[in-house]
């Protein structure tokens, strides 16, 4: 049953990565046909064809390799519209590597273009049409993203903390300074003083009504009167079994983490040892915007810092590093993650589902934050060109000079070319690192 929920875990990944791959590409298709571009192509997926079929001038198919999508939308790169002038401009100019690249690549985007095709390319449409149809793919992401948190968050909820107690910590288990923040959380030795709550009283089942006159509503507050009571003696009511019953512990100072936004900090802070009991509560549509924004930092962090982090990464997959919990993964990382999610037989099913996904949602704001890039081959290189066209024709207008024309994207070739082997190599190395060195889920 575990290998069977592993693998069903995985393709209900695939499945939802291969949906969002092709909800972006809907996002070029959609508004280019409304515009009139010519589209000749829509593949989700790489590699071989697995299935297509021909509507109009379109050709709709899948590819055995669900990592990516492909929409064809003629005049992105401007053709010449005379097969004899490319071959003269191939003739007749210095013919560098990537000089044939372009001409080259003007003459197989002309193949695509017929006699009455002109008003219907890329390239014609106004530049806030173009700007449309290369953000909406972004876009689609982003809304399917917030739809997926509020369909987690909204509609099913979030486990929180309350004021009852789950379990009683044994000991207070004692910490180095210079140690790391994962010895705050082993194991009890012989050697570990018992805890507070342990030697007190406490049992599971109890609900703290009140620490030192001061009246517990929810476990953020419980926990803050906890930490600031020091290594002094408190007066906590608790309720048990319909009663209130008084217990008087003297709390322990102990050095535990309890910064979210640098879990290996230690901060020396007064300690009880108990367990909040958790229930789910559903959020509102502002929980899901706070999670976005939230979210959207981190993301926007990873992707500044990739590059130490791929190198990180490749020190874990040699065995020279720790591998980092919060780095980056590739398709093989988060497909692990979601089987292993889907094995995990203590959790009940539905919160597995939801789970599931909560990693396909953090997976479309990715997709749609990272296709915001100002390099080719991401989305936002077309944007920003699209844009800065734009301003330089405005400008040209305001200073009375002649229309300085569109800019021709085919110049970006060497730099798209560029950025694609950097992308096969970061693959490569995450790839090789969700293999040899991979997260964990706790």
């Amino acid at each position: 049953m575990t290998v069977l929920t592993y693998v069903l875990g995985v393709l209900l990944f695939l499945v939802g990565l291969a949906v969002s791959i092709g909800l972006h590409e809907a996002g070029h298709l959609i508004p280019g046909k409304l515009f009139r571009v010519k589209v000749t192509q829509f593949f989700v997926g790489f590699g071989r064809t697995v299935w297509s079929t021909q509507r109009g001038e379109t050709e709709y198919g899948l590819k055995a390799i669900p990592l990516g999508g492909y929409c064809k939308l003629v005049g992105m790169v401007p053709p010449n519209e005379d097969p004899e002038q490319t071959d003269d401009l191939v003739r007749s100019r210095n013919t560098g590597m990537f000089a044939q690249l372009v001409s080259d690549t003007k003459a197989a985007e002309y193949e695509h273009v017929g006699p009455h095709d002109h008003g219907r390319l890329f390239y014609d449409k106004p530049a806030w049409q173009r700007v449309v149809i290369m953000g909406s793919g972004v876009a689609i992401n982003l809304v399917l993203s917030f739809l997926l948190f509020t369909l987690v968050f909204v509609g099913y909820g979030t486990y929180e903390p309350t004021t009852t107690v789950q379990s009683v910590s044994q000991c207070v288990v004692a910490v180095r300074d210079d140690a790391p923040a994962s010895e705050a959380r082993r194991a009890c030795t012989d050697d570990d003083p018992r805890s507070p709550a342990a030697a007190a009283g406490f049992e599971p089942g109890d609900r703290f009504v009140s620490i030192n006159g001061q009246a517990t509503d929810d476990w953020e507050q419980t926990q803050e009167l906890i930490r600031d009571n020091g290594d002094r003696t408190a007066t906590i009511v608790v309720e048990r079994d319909g009663e209130e019953l008084t217990l008087r512990p003297t709390t322990a100072v102990t050095a535990m983490p309890i910064d979210a936004e640098d879990p290996e900090e230690l901060t020396e802070v007064g300690f009880l040892g108990v367990v909040p009991a958790t229930e789910r509560e559903r959020q509102d549509l502002g929980y899901v915007v706070t999670t976005m924004v939230d979210s959207t930092e981190r993301v926007l962090y990873i992707i500044g810092t990739m590059p130490v982090r791929v190198w990180e990464a490749g020190s874990a997959a040699l065995g020279l590093q720790e591998r980092d919990p919060e780095g980056p993964m590739s398709v093989v990382g988060a497909g692990r993650i979601a089987g292993d999610i889907a094995s995990e037989d203590r959790i009940p099913a539905m919160d597995r589902l939801i789970t599931i996904i909560s990693l396909l949602a953090g997976l479309n704001l990715f997709l749609g934050l990272v296709n915001l890039l100002p390099l080719p081959p991401f989305d936002g290189a077309g944007i920003a060109t699209t844009i800065y066209e734009s301003l330089r024709r405005r400008w040209a207008r305001l200073r009375g000079r002649p229309d300085p024309g569109g800019v021709d994207s085919a110049r970006l070739l060497p730099v798209t070319y560029a950025m694609a082997a950097v992308i096969l190599v970061v693959s490569v190395v995450l790839v090789a690192a969700d293999i040899l060195a991979p997260i964990r889920i706790t």
